[in-house]
């Protein structure tokens, strides 16, 4: 994949803060273009004894769920933990696995926030825009807005609030399991990113694609633990 550098990724929290303001002008919440045959699935894991990170995207041939590539990368930690600004931390070296693909994704899931973001600028929202993707955030926790509690079965959601206003949906994709966080990053609508959270999931918490990254970037760490 050819990817634009829209920004420099080397700043502090105050031009951080600035670049999400800049890049709101282009977030795009729309139907999906077109039809999804490849959806991708992006996680980043963390070491515990380095200041090293690692990520994987797996590309999966929708609707018959099988992988058709992973690539993965290394590298050092840049940017600190700073809630609401996560792109900033786990951006740089996302987009170096992206460049990896030789298939371009029709839709991307991350393993953060879209919308639902103080200043609506989430993971899925930057990395969308940059990558010109549409993208979905399917976080595990809650960043901003309230809800209620999904009824226990698989598909129920109800809708997230922030400011008076929907930014996304708690969405129960199994039953007797906490709900996962969904919102639209870029070119998708709420309803969609719902619809496509759930028709990626197969009998976990998490949607497929991005379960796969994770179980393949906790299994780079381990390695590359184990080696130092």
């Amino acid at each position: 994949m050819k990817i634009k550098q829209l920004h420099n990724w080397n700043v502090n929290i105050v031009e951080a803060r600035a670049i999400q303001h800049e890049l709101q002008e282009k977030i795009r919440l729309q139907k999906l273009p077109a039809p999804v045959r490849l959806v991708a699935g992006a996680d980043v894991s963390y070491s515990k004894k380095l200041d090293m990170c690692f990520a994987a995207v797996t590309l999966f041939k929708f609707p018959e769920m099988e992988i058709v590539e992973q690539t993965n990368s290394t590298g050092a930690v840049n940017f600190p933990y700073v809630p609401g600004y996560l792109t900033f931390r786990e951006a740089p070296i996302l987009l170096e696995v992206f460049k990896k693909l030789e298939n371009v994704p029709d839709l991307v899931l991350f393993d953060g926030q879209g919308i639902a973001h103080p200043r609506q600028m989430g993971l899925a929202v930057h990395l969308g825009i940059i990558l010109n993707l549409p993208s979905i955030g399917c976080a595990k926790k809650v960043l901003v807005g309230d809800f209620e509690e999904p009824v226990n079965f698989q598909g129920s959601w109800t809708a997230l609030v922030y400011k008076n206003k929907e930014i996304g949906a708690a969405v129960k994709t199994r039953e007797s399991v906490k709900p996962v966080f969904v919102s639209p990053g870029f070119k998708i609508t709420i309803d969609e990113a719902i619809e496509w959270v759930l028709r990626t999931t197969t009998g976990y918490r998490i949607p497929e694609p991005i379960r796969r990254s994770h179980i393949a970037v906790n299994q780079l760490r381990t390695n590359y633990e184990k080696q130092c």
